[in-house]
């Protein structure tokens, strides 16, 4: 399944947000626009239904409350509104429509409370909150029906959707130095401390599989990279390692302390991708990457996204990793900062940038010069 449309209000940056989504999505915009706030909307509904620490009330506070949440520019509507319509396949019609909003109690507890919660199925209405038994009980409303598993048995599949979210943004370091920082790991994981304990943990023969086709990715974008391996070391530690070719008899290799930042990187980014068949949330993949390997991320992403299903949305600064002529304009989203707010455009609905297009120029040739201001910060 894939998130078809995605409609927010009054969300962080963003007093409104209506746009169909691709199974490949990029998007841009200026240093400061919200495209992590984009994303952190699929991150707040994965928190809303976590099975374990997770739920309505909790997704709020780890974010700051709804002040923090809610746009500056909302003075007149307070309401923060998310609203999701999920397909089974790209371009297929919803099956399903996920409808969240809330907001903060103007006085007394200041209880951050649900103003509304409505689930479709195929156009047919299943819940539609408040209802009558919220009315009787209001603090039913602090909660949502679908984190609690005695309430969404009709509507369980997109809880269990959206629990297979998954964000990264690797810290090569915290790879790097688990051992020596020992510090407490983040919930989820973003930025992949535990990343050798997640590798670790899945079955060998899957294990296997997934190394051997990140392994034929490293070999086109690593010079003399030749096999990339799991293994123990003495005390049972997991590690990574890899073997180059190299002139000397010996075969030269290396293990995961002594990779480059973008070595890493990569092997994060690509061991998310074909982890789980839904919402995979990469955060600037280009970080750390030279432009070659850049420019192959968009055409590996469509190839990963073949075998697992997924849908993949990315944030990017980066010209050359939408240069791939394959990358359609409705693929990426663009982010224009104005005064009350920033705005959300597909950029194939702007009249010059779609012009471009057909003209035969890629995304990357073309779209990130709507902001030819940030240019002056260079001089």
């Amino acid at each position: 399944m894939i998130i078809s449309r995605l409609i927010a209000k009054n969300w962080r940056n963003f007093q409104e947000i209506n746009v169909p989504l691709r199974g490949r999505q990029f998007i841009v915009g200026p240093t400061g626009s919200g495209k992590s706030n984009l994303l952190d909307i699929f991150r707040f509904l994965r928190d809303i239904v976590k099975t374990d620490g997770g739920g309505f009330q909790k997704a709020v506070k780890d974010r700051g409350g709804v002040s923090k949440i809610r746009c500056l520019s909302a003075r007149q509507d307070p309401e923060i509104a998310i609203e999701i319509h999920i397909a089974d396949a790209l371009d297929a019609p919803a099956k399903w429509r996920y409808g969240v909003g809330f907001r903060q109690q103007p006085r007394g507890h200041r209880w951050t409370y649900l103003t509304r919660e409505c689930v479709w199925k195929d156009d047919k209405l299943l819940l539609d909150r408040p209802d009558e038994n919220d009315k009787e009980d209001p603090d039913r409303l602090t909660q949502t029906a679908l984190e609690q598993s005695a309430a969404n048995a009709e509507f369980r599949e997109i809880a269990l959707f959206l629990q297979n979210v998954t964000y990264l943004h690797l810290v090569p370091q915290l790879i790097r130095s688990g051992d020596a920082i020992q510090g407490r790991i983040i919930e989820d994981d973003p930025y992949g401390q535990g990343f050798l304990e997640r590798i670790a943990s899945m079955h060998p023969s899957t294990r296997r599989s997934r190394l051997k086709k990140i392994e034929h990715t490293l070999k086109i974008a690593v010079p003399q990279f030749e096999k990339l391996e799991f293994v123990r070391d003495n005390t049972g530690r997991p590690h990574l390692q890899v073997r180059y070719s190299h002139w000397h008899s010996n075969e030269a290799r290396q293990r995961e302390d002594q990779f480059s930042d973008g070595m890493l990187r990569l092997i994060g980014l690509l061991w998310s991708l074909l982890e789980k068949d839904s919402i995979v949330l990469l955060e600037e993949p280009e970080l750390s990457l030279n432009i070659g390997t850049v420019s192959e991320l968009a055409p590996s992403i469509s190839k990963l996204q073949r075998s697992q299903r997924s849908q993949v949305l990315v944030s990017t600064q980066s010209d050359v990793l939408l240069i791939e002529p394959g990358i359609d304009g409705r693929e990426v989203l663009l982010l224009i900062p104005e005064k009350v707010g920033t705005v959300v455009k597909i950029s194939s609905d702007i009249d010059y940038i779609r012009a471009l297009l057909e003209a035969g120029l890629t995304a990357g040739e073309v779209v990130l010069t709507r902001y030819p201001e940030q240019l002056s910060l260079l001089e």
